[in-house]
């Protein structure tokens, strides 16, 4: 990492935007680079958070590259924030399509241009553009990371602490797989500070309708999208967090969306796994032991990804 963080962030619209806020209100940033076609409105945005400079805990400088693609190529980090909001409104991977031709746009160029550092990408189908940004990149794939299950995993963990009325911060629960509908809790790896979900129902009378949390946590998005057709505090501040544990190098694990090498007879393509996120990227990667109905879910999930791969022609042909 340089002495001076660079970030750029792609797309600033409803995510991007937020991204850049939480990036500045977490001091996590130096120089903030933002890019999108929408010029006027990159340049607005800019000027907004520039505006706000003066109630961040650190002044930072922000710049508009606007659709320059290649200035980015000095920052250390790339977010691509770069979606179709109306399209997701359609289905969970209403947004196949355009936004894996978006960054076909960018990412060779950024490539071409020098770029050496970390693509955090958090545009869906998240899993697929992954994929796509490593081919396309031809990096090292431990450079990109998918925010994946990242969010998904905070939505279990709301869905529990309202079943329970714990904290959510005691709660260690995550979703794997596919950042989509093939997505499922990892429940035999649920923890309640160091208690199991069985030990709770014992211990505390409470019974917990794993279907039903479980369906709580992949669906929760579309409650929030529902009254503001879209959702952006939760996953911008999701991405901020594997954001910190690169450029703080502080080995957190948290499930993002890397690439998989024979994870339970899948390769090749990128899903949501327990990482080991530091100041190189993906540090390692972690297979949990799953139980048999977690191994169905795994290769469910696993199938949904490969299948919407092949849907895009062009990179189909590159796998």
């Amino acid at each position: 990492m340089s002495k001076l963080v660079k970030i750029g962030i792609i797309g600033i619209s409803h995510v991007g935007a937020h991204v850049a806020d939480a990036l500045l209100t977490h001091a996590v940033v130096d120089e903030l680079y933002l890019c999108d076609a929408n010029v006027g409105l990159c340049r607005a945005q800019a000027n907004d958070l520039i505006d706000t400079m003066s109630f961040y805990p650190h002044a930072a400088k922000v710049f508009s590259v606007d659709d320059r693609y290649e200035e980015l190529a000095s920052c250390d980090i790339i977010v691509n924030a770069a979606g179709h909001v109306k399209e997701a409104m359609v289905n969970r991977d209403g947004e196949l399509f355009c936004t894996t031709d978006e960054a076909k746009t960018f990412v060779e160029r950024i490539t071409q241009a020098g770029f050496d550092g970390i693509w955090v990408s958090v545009a869906n189908p998240n899993d697929v553009v992954a994929t796509e940004i490593w081919k396309l990149a031809g990096c090292d794939p431990t450079r990109v990371i998918g925010s994946g299950t990242t969010l998904d995993s905070a939505r279990l963990k709301h869905a529990l602490s309202r079943a329970t009325g714990y904290a959510q911060h005691s709660i260690n629960a995550w979703m794997l797989g596919e950042h989509g509908v093939g997505e499922f809790a990892c429940w035999s790896h649920v923890s309640f500070g160091c208690l199991t979900p069985d030990e709770v129902e014992r211990q505390a009378n409470i019974t917990f309708d794993k279907l039903e949390l479980e369906d709580q946590a992949r669906k929760g998005g579309y409650v929030t999208a529902a009254g503001k057709q879209c959702t952006e505090y939760s996953i911008a501040n999701g991405t901020v967090e594997i954001i910190r544990a690169i450029v703080h190098d502080t080995k957190l694990i948290t499930p993002v969306s890397t690439l998989l090498h024979n994870v339970y007879g899948y390769n090749g393509f990128f899903s949501s796994l327990p990482c080991v996120l530091g100041e190189k990227g993906v540090e390692q990667a972690f297979v949990p032991e799953f139980d048999e109905r977690e191994v169905q879910a795994w290769k469910a999930s696993s199938d949904r990804i490969r299948n919407n791969i092949a849907r895009v022609e062009w990179l189909e042909a590159l796998m």
